[in-house]
């Protein structure tokens, strides 16, 4: 075994009607569902946020949603209140079938820093224990696929890539927030940490 398919964050508020939405973020719910049915080895991330989170508009007085703040860590996306810690827009949406995870890995659940990579928090130091584990299975080959590509794909892309994995992500099993041309970007910074896009 040495492939392994990590599924991003495909819950219920990063889907149409949730507090996040990702347009068209459940059509790609069935096919993910036969990828994994296919795959070696199997990960889901889930944003997993406590109340009142750092990274929440609602958080900073004044602050609009998707506007943008400097934290210790760098700057910061303020979003709206989203995948709050056993809430139901954190559930995963109801036609993933979870029971193909070998392992689920919760991120963002420190109230001062935001997480968007599987791999590290937004500091870019604090590891989630994902690389280990992976490591640990001779895992050497990743598929990503997931919400939202420009920003939690992103990161764990590009951040899979500098550990050393060789890394694919299927553009047509994931969709955008595009934020201020942000897909753009992420393409390329993607495409120049060696992140292989493919859209079969």
């Amino acid at each position: 075994m040495t492939h392994a398919l990590i599924v991003i964050d495909v819950q219920n508020d990063f889907c149409p009607g949730g507090a996040l939405a990702v347009a068209e973020g459940n059509t790609i719910v069935p096919a993910i569902n036969a990828l994994m049915a296919e795959a070696e080895a199997v990960v889901l991330t889930q944003d997993w946020h406590p109340a009142g989170h750092s990274s929440f508009a609602s958080s900073h007085p004044g602050a609009a949603p998707l506007s943008m703040i400097d934290m210790p860590y760098g700057p910061q996306v303020l979003w709206p209140d989203h995948c709050v810690q056993g809430s139901d827009g954190a559930a995963f949406h109801p036609d993933l079938d979870t029971t193909l995870a070998d392992m689920i890995v919760r991120k963002g659940f420190r109230p001062a820093i935001d997480s968007y990579s599987a791999f590290f928090e937004n500091d870019h130091e604090t590891p989630t224990g994902l690389d280990g584990y992976l490591r640990s299975r001779g895992i050497t080959d990743l598929t990503l696929v997931g919400l939202a590509t420009d920003f939690c794909v992103h990161y764990s892309a590009v951040d899979a890539a500098k550990l050393g994995f060789a890394v694919t992500v299927r553009t047509d099993l994931c969709r955008a927030i595009d934020l201020d041309g942000s897909l753009a970007s992420a393409r390329t910074a993607m495409q120049e940490a060696g992140v292989r896009l493919s859209d079969v």
